[in-house]
């Protein structure tokens, strides 16, 4: 195993020497949990830093460390173009066809050569297509493009739900979040706003503050109306109609509506939810590089995305519990224009926030940047590691200066002086590597990235690159929420024919119903009829420590031929919701039948049995538990969670093993290393005596000695600390070369016992590393069934789904979930 597949350390590139201009053979391993004190990268045009933040996201990614990547100019896309057979056919699509052109190549032959070029630039450093292999099966990768279908979708304005509880109870969070949705809400309007001082910041503030705390979610449309008809009459205690008058109200309630009914910002409603939990890790538990590639969007539209995003990542940090080992790491490449020394944009609040608190979670935050001027270098004070790379201005060196400067500890004594010589030397893809953490600055030349790098991607290669990750067109509806039923082709009624009467069927006393309201859309409506009932279970068990109660509500579809009700066809439904539906159909809707047992108030009593042993036989509490690790599910815990959960847990305890290895060894490695300072030195002192002596014996012997001993290699340190052997005396052997001799001796036993001291060291780095993989841990699983004699059912309720008929067609779902 090469030292840099160590699990814990990153492989950024080997040691360079700016004043020889020539790198050396050390390798610069960094150590992941640096990462939670954060580091930012600031390098010009050319420098390599891109090349630089790829291989880091490459090496945290083979380490099991999730990653969230926010890509404003389109270049961290390139993390998708890795090809292990590293043959032409796999780079040929990627290649630049005009530069092929310019160097006077076909594409096939620019491809043969890029791809060459590529295996033997990977083979330079160490690295072969094994290595490409294993990144790729470490995570998953996807692009995002939030506001745009080339890429994976985000949606944004589907609705402001409330943020998680930890948030909710924490009056500065819950006052950021508000302050970053409605500033980036506004940012999308054109409207800059003093969130102390608007009156649109402060109305929309407070329509958000009232809903969240009420526990409800609204829409765009819901704000829309929430702002012409507010909830409240007062605004502190100035009357609502004297602080924002009903007209002007009308005036910012127009400016929502043309944001809803711009076809631009419905690509804002589609794809997946903002869930950074989503975003770090698959259904399955594997890590993920989630690239949020925003290269597409207006100011306005980056700058409301990515405040969203980083309130996001607060509410999820604050969920997480305490570590020193490296959780997950959020990267934004080209931080310029959000994190300003003067200014106060939507986004530094929160990325303030995240620099001086995501350190005690494990959430480690990489900034990049060409423009360090443009930062605001004391709240990068909080970045212990700096990434430096050449500069394009004084002004620019000046500023990450002040940076160090103020980011240095007592670990660590800041040379200003000497940095600013430093900084003054460095070429290309080499860069000043300062760690607060260690002694002092290492320069060193960055390592070949596994992934190409071609430079931005366009919309067509992004499209491409997703192709198989896009949901298929006309795919099952997905509800949004967890928990939340799906509506399939299986579900879909029959056709109107069947029974369809624009009479609505009649209930038995005691049986509420309520009806989906219908989406617009061509085709007349039909009802189909489904069950819709609530339940609380209790599930119990001492061993596991298990004392909980779970709400969970079915809905079961209806035909007219059911004699029972087909519980094992219904999906699961959120307890609440049938609070949006409606208490009466749509005009000149047709309905299927309901089954006749529903008239049958003994029926339906027999019914609502057959749900309650349901539950009993197949809602069984599953929990995991990892006893290596001593850590178990919690009740209500996904399956994903547990194992990413299951995954830091092994982190934590492989950094906690490598630092006993650490605490054992590097006293043994320090002693045999002043050692063996103190024998070279006396080596060269009595080289140097030796050397005098023979000196005078070569004056008194004559020239035919003298030419001998001049024929011979002369002795150095060097050639000392390669092994050279001692250079032989033709003559009689002067007491001071004994004494290099015995020296030399000494020094090669020295050698010995370091190189039995690091394959011990070794022995036991592999211990642990194979000792912490999560792949090699053992899950088990127990069930827990519910206590039959406490299944409560709380609700029941005869659900109307609306449906579209259409020509030719089976009928298509009209309603979504909310």
């Amino acid at each position: 195993m090469s030292d840099f597949e160590r699990l814990g350390v990153f492989y950024l590139g080997k040691a360079y020497d700016p004043a020889k201009r020539s790198l050396a053979e050390d390798l610069v391993l960094y150590d992941s949990r640096h990462l939670t004190t954060h580091a930012v990268c600031v390098g010009m045009t050319g420098s390599g830093k891109t090349g630089l933040c790829v291989g880091l996201l490459e090496e945290a990614a083979i380490d099991g460390v999730p990653a969230i990547a926010i890509d404003p100019k389109g270049d961290i896309s390139n993390l998708l173009l890795t090809f292990p057979g590293l043959s032409a056919a796999e780079f040929r699509p990627w290649i630049d066809e005009t530069e092929a052109g310019r160097q006077g190549l076909s594409p096939d032959a620019f491809a043969e050569r890029t791809a060459t070029g590529h295996a033997e630039g990977l083979r330079a450093w160490g690295q072969d297509a094994a290595r490409i292999q294993r990144f790729r099966d470490a995570c998953e990768l996807s692009i995002y493009t939030p506001g745009s279908s080339a890429g994976l979708e985000l949606s944004l304005l589907r609705s402001f739900a409330p943020p998680e509880a930890a948030v909710l109870e924490d009056a500065e969070l819950l006052a950021g979040a508000i302050e970053g949705t409605v500033s980036g809400l506004l940012g999308l309007l054109g409207i800059e706003a003093d969130p102390m001082r608007s009156r649109e910041h402060v109305l929309l503030s407070q329509i958000l503050g009232t809903t969240w705390a009420a526990g409800n979610t609204l829409d765009l449309a819901g704000l829309i109306q929430a702002v012409q008809v507010p909830s409240f009459s007062r605004i502190g205690v100035i009357e609502l109609e004297a602080f924002y008058p009903k007209q002007d109200r009308a005036d910012l309630a127009i400016a929502l509506n043309s944001l809803l009914a711009s076809p631009a910002a419905s690509a804002w409603t589609r794809g997946e939810p903002l869930d950074i939990k989503r975003l770090l890790y698959t259904p399955e538990g594997k890590p993920k590089i989630s690239i949020l590639s925003i290269s597409h969007l207006s100011e306005a539209q980056r700058m409301f995305f990515v405040t969203t995003l980083l309130d996001a990542m607060i509410a999820w940090m604050r969920q997480q519990q305490g570590t020193s080992s490296l959780r997950a790491l959020l990267y934004m490449d080209e931080i310029f224009g959000y994190f300003p020394p003067t200014a106060m944009p939507p986004s530094k609040r929160p990325m303030l926030l995240l620099l001086k608190q995501a350190r005690a979670f494990g959430l480690g935050i990489v900034l990049a940047t060409q423009n360090p001027v443009d930062l605001d270098y004391k709240g990068l004070s909080n970045c212990g590691t700096w990434f430096l790379g050449r500069l394009q201005t004084e002004r620019d060196k000046l500023r990450v200066l002040d940076g160090l400067e103020s980011a240095a500890t007592g670990a660590q004594s800041f040379d200003r002086s000497a940095m600013d010589t430093l900084l003054s030397t460095l070429g290309s893809r080499v860069f000043v590597l300062n760690d607060v953490r260690e002694a002092g600055p290492v320069v060193f030349q960055t390592r070949q990235t596994l992934s190409f790098l071609r430079g931005p991607l366009a919309r067509e290669q992004i499209k491409l690159l997703m192709a198989d990750k896009r949901p298929a067109a006309g795919a099952s509806v997905a509800v949004a929420g967890s928990g939340s039923p799906q509506v399939s082709a299986a579900q879909s009624p029959s056709a109107a024919g069947s029974g369809a009467s624009i009479v609505r069927p009649s209930l038995p006393d005691g049986v509420s119903e309520a009806f989906l309201p219908a989406l617009p859309g061509p085709g007349p409506l039909l009802y189909q009829p489904a069950l819709w009932a609530a339940a609380k279970l209790h599930f119990v068990n001492a061993k596991a420590g298990v004392d909980t109660w779970k709400s969970l509500a079915l809905l079961a579809p209806l035909s007219a031929s059911d004699v029972d009700v087909q519980w094992e066809r219904a999906t699961p439904a959120a307890e609440g919701f049938t609070a949006s539906a409606q208490g009466a159909p749509e005009p000149s809707a047709a309905f299927l039948p309901l089954p006749k047992q529903a008239a049958n108030v003994k029926k339906l009593a027999e019914w609502k049995k057959a749900f309650a042993l349901h539950l009993y036989q197949h809602q069984a509490l599953t929990l995991s538990e990892c006893k290596a690790l001593k850590l178990s599910s919690n009740p209500g815990e996904d399956p994903a969670a547990f194992r990413a959960r299951l995954a830091q847990g092994a982190r934590e305890s492989r950094d906690a093993l490598l630092a006993k290895v650490k605490q054992k060894y590097d006293p043994k490695f320090e002693r045999l290393k002043a050692q063996w300072a103190a024998l070279e030195a006396k080596i060269d002192k009595e080289r140097a005596e030796a050397t005098a002596s023979q000196v005078d014996s070569i004056a008194a012997v004559g020239s035919t000695v003298l030419g001998a001993l001049f024929g011979r290699s002369a002795l150095s340190a060097t050639t000392v600390r390669r092994g050279a052997s001692a250079v032989k005396s033709a003559g009689r052997m002067s007491k001071q070369r004994g004494d290099v001799v015995r020296a030399e001796d000494q020094l090669a036993a020295l050698r010995e016992q370091w190189a039995e001291l690091q394959a011990e060291a070794n022995e036991s780095l592999q211990a642990v590393q194979n000792e912490g993989s999560p792949e090699q841990l053992e899950i088990t699983e127990t069930q827990i069934a519910a206590r039959k004699a406490d299944i409560n059912v709380t609700s029941w309720m005869l659900v109307w789904l609306p449906y579209r008929e259409l020509p030719n067609q089976p009928p298509a779902p009209a309603f979504s979930w909310p």
